[in-house]
C-alpha cells in the first residue's frame, strides 16, 4: 500500500532526508523540477526540431517565494534550456528569496530565464493567455494553512478563467494538504505532479477534483521514511486487494466458505436484507441465512432462492422483538461464523435493547449497518464492551449520530455536523475507532476504513452513480461474506470496500451513473472478481 501524508509528515520526511541522510535540499529541488519536466515532455511530445509540436505553445511558470516556487524556477530553467518559450513570474522580490529557492533563482537568471514580477502577469499577460499555453503552478505548495489573499487570489482566478492546460507542482495552490479543502480559492489543475507520497488533500474532496490526474514521483527520499509505520493513512491499491482475496481450493464444499447470519428487515423494509444477502453469496460465502421478523417471513420466502430464512420473534407489527436474542445467539453458536445486522430493521426501544444485547454476547465478528447503527447511537460504552470484533459501516449522517460529541473549532466546542465529518473524515473515523475499539468503514468519497490501532485506509474505487438507496446494504453483505470466508475484520473491510466500488464502476460503464441501482452492483460483483484475476 502507498502511504498518504499530511503536510507535517511530508515536511518531516524532507527534513530527515536532508539532515540524517545527507541529501542536500538543492538536490531534492533539482530532482523535483526534473520530474515535472519529464512529465511535461511526456504529456506534450516534442517535434523533430526539439520544440513542443504545437509551435504556438508557451510555458508560463508562476512561482511563489518558498520552496514550491523554487521547484518552479528549476522547471523554468530546464525547459528554457531545452529551447522552449518560457515566461516566468515571481510573487516575491528576488532579494527576499532564501535558501534553495534563492539558489535556483540565481541559476535561472544565469541560464537566461526571463523572470518577471507577478504584477506584470496580472496587468499585461493574463489577458493574453491562450489555450495553447501550458501554465505551471508553483505558487503555494503543501504548507498552506490560511486562506489565499491578494494578489495571489487574483492570480489564481485568472488562471482558472483561462483555457490553458494547468500543471500544479506538489498540490494545486490553495488546496489544504491535510483535508482537501479550498482555502478561499484554489487552482483547478489538469495534472498534479507530487513527490515521494500522495498527500491527503490529493485524495479528499474537493481537493481530489482540483488535483486532476495525479503523478507521484520518486525523487530519492529514503524508502524507510516513505514506509514508516508512524504514517497511519494508506491508499489501497489493486494488488493489495488481490492478495487479500481468499483462494478457492478444489477440495472444498459450501461449509468451507462460511455461513453468514444476516438479521434484517421489517414491515415495508424487506429489500435491504435481500440485497445484503445476495451480495454475500456473490462475494463467495458458502451459506447465507436471513433472520427476519415472523410477521414478514412470507415476503422473504417469496423472494429468496439460494438464501435461507430464519423466522425471529416480532412484536406483532412486523418488527423484531427483544425475544429474538436467544434464537439469534443459538443459531450463531451452532451454524454461523459472522453476524450482520441492521439493514431495514427499523429502530425502537426493543430493537435498541436487542442490538446492544447482541453486541455484549456474540462471539463472532459483527457487521453493523443502517438501523443497527442508529440503535447504538450514544452507545460508545456498549461498543467498548463487545466480546467480538465489530465492523461499523456508517455514512456521514450515521457517523454524526454515533459520535454525538463535540469537536474543537478554535476555542469553542460546537456540535459535530456532517460537514465536519466530510472535512475531517480520516481523523474522525480514526478517533472513533480508537475510542470504541471498533473497525469503522466511513462511507463517502473516499470511503475510509479505520482500525482500533489508528490506521486508516482510503479507497480509490467508486463513482457518483453509487449514491443510491441500497448500495450500503450491498457493502454490508460483501464485507460479511468475506469475513465468513476467513478474512480478518480489517482485511474484509479493505477488500470489501474496494470490490464494492469496483463493481459500482463496472455498473456505471454498463448503465451510466444516472440509471444504475444497487442491484446492478450485485450483478457486477462477478466481473469485479474477474478484473482482480479471481
Amino acid at each position: 500500500m502507498l502511504k498518504v501524508v499530511t503536510a507535517k509528515e511530508m515536511q518531516e520526511i524532507d527534513r530527515l532526508t536532508i539532515e540524517d541522510y545527507g541529501i542536500a535540499g538543492t538536490v531534492l529541488m533539482e530532482r523535483a523540477g526534473l520530474a515535472v519536466v519529464r512529465r511535461i515532455n511526456e504529456l506534450f511530445p516534442r517535434g523533430v526540431d526539439g520544440s513542443i509540436q504545437d509551435q504556438e505553445r508557451r510555458i508560463i511558470v508562476l512561482c511563489g517565494g518558498g520552496n514550491n516556487g523554487g521547484d518552479g524556477l528549476v522547471v523554468a530553467r530546464m525547459l528554457h534550456n531545452q529551447g522552449m518559450d518560457v515566461r516566468t513570474f515571481l510573487t516575491a522580490d528576488p532579494e527576499d528569496l532564501k535558501g534553495d529557492a534563492r539558489i535556483n533563482y540565481n541559476a535561472a537568471i544565469r541560464f537566461g530565464v526571463k523572470v518577471y514580477p507577478m504584477s506584470r502577469f496580472l496587468s499585461h499577460h493574463a489577458s493574453r493567455i491562450t489555450h495553447h499555453d501550458i501554465i505551471v503552478d508553483a505558487l503555494l505548495g503543501t504548507g498552506l494553512n490560511k486562506d489565499v489573499r491578494e494578489p495571489l487570489r487574483s492570480v489564481i482566478e485568472r488562471v482558472n478563467k483561462s483555457s490553458s492546460v494547468v500543471i500544479s507542482i506538489d498540490i494545486p495552490s490553495g488546496i489544504s494538504s491535510d483535508n482537501g479543502q479550498v482555502m478561499g480559492t484554489a487552482i483547478k489543475a489538469d495534472y498534479t505532479v507530487t513527490f515521494g507520497l500522495p498527500k491527503r488533500g490529493h485524495l479528499l474532496y474537493p481537493g481530489a477534483e482540483y488535483t486532476g490526474r495525479l503523478f507521484v514521483e520518486d525523487i530519492g527520499f529514503p524508502s524507510g521514511l516513505l514506509m514508516s509505520k508512524r504514517i497511519m493513512a494508506n491508499l489501497v491499491e489493486q494488488d493489495d486487494v488481490v492478495r487479500l482475496i481468499p483462494e478457492r481450493p478444489r477440495y472444498s464444499h459450501k461449509g468451507t466458505y462460511g455461513h453468514v447470519l444476516l438479521v434484517a428487515g421489517s414491515k415495508g423494509k424487506t429489500g435491504a436484507g435481500i440485497m445484503a444477502a445476495r451480495a454475500s453469496l456473490r462475494t463467495g460465502a458458502g451459506l447465507v441465512t436471513i433472520g427476519v421478523p415472523e410477521g414478514v417471513i412470507n415476503v422473504f420466502q417469496s423472494k429468496v432462492t439460494e438464501e435461507m430464512t430464519l423466522p425471529l420473534p416480532d412484536k406483532g407489527n412486523g418488527t423484531l422483538s427483544r425475544k429474538a436474542v436467544e434464537p439469534i445467539l443459538g443459531f450463531l453458536k451452532k451454524r454461523a461464523n459472522v453476524l450482520a445486522i441492521g439493514p431495514g430493521i427499523s429502530v425502537d426501544d426493543e430493537i435498541r435493547e436487542l442490538v446492544r444485547t447482541l453486541i455484549l454476547n456474540v462471539d463472532v465478528p459483527v457487521v453493523i449497518d443502517a438501523d443497527g447503527l442508529n440503535a447504538i447511537a450514544d452507545g460508545a460504552g456498549t461498543l467498548r464492551k463487545a466480546r467480538a470484533p465489530l465492523i461499523l459501516t456508517p455514512h456521514p449522517g450515521e457517523m454524526v449520530r454515533l459520535v454525538r460529541g463535540t469537536i474543537k473549532h478554535g476555542h469553542q466546542d460546537t456540535e459535530l455536523t456532517t460537514r465536519d465529518i466530510e472535512r475531517e473524515r480520516i481523523d474522525i473515523a480514526v478517533s472513533f475507532a480508537r475510542k470504541t475499539s471498533t473497525y469503522v468503514v466511513l462511507k463517502g468519497v473516499p470511503t475510509v476504513t479505520a482500525t482500533p490501532d489508528g490506521e486508516a485506509f482510503l479507497n480509490p474505487t467508486g463513482n457518483p452513480g453509487m449514491a443510491k438507496a441500497g448500495t450500503g446494504d450491498v457493502l454490508t453483505g460483501i464485507i460479511a461474506g468475506l469475513i465468513a470466508q476467513g478474512l480478518s475484520p480489517v482485511d474484509a473491510s479493505i477488500a470489501g470496500v474496494y470490490i464494492h466500488g469496483l463493481a459500482g464502476d463496472i455498473s456505471s460503464e454498463r448503465k451510466g451513473v444516472y440509471s444504475m441501482v444497487a442491484s446492478d452492483i450485485i450483478r457486477a460483483i462477478p466481473q469485479a472478481f474477474r478484473r482482480l484475476g479471481r
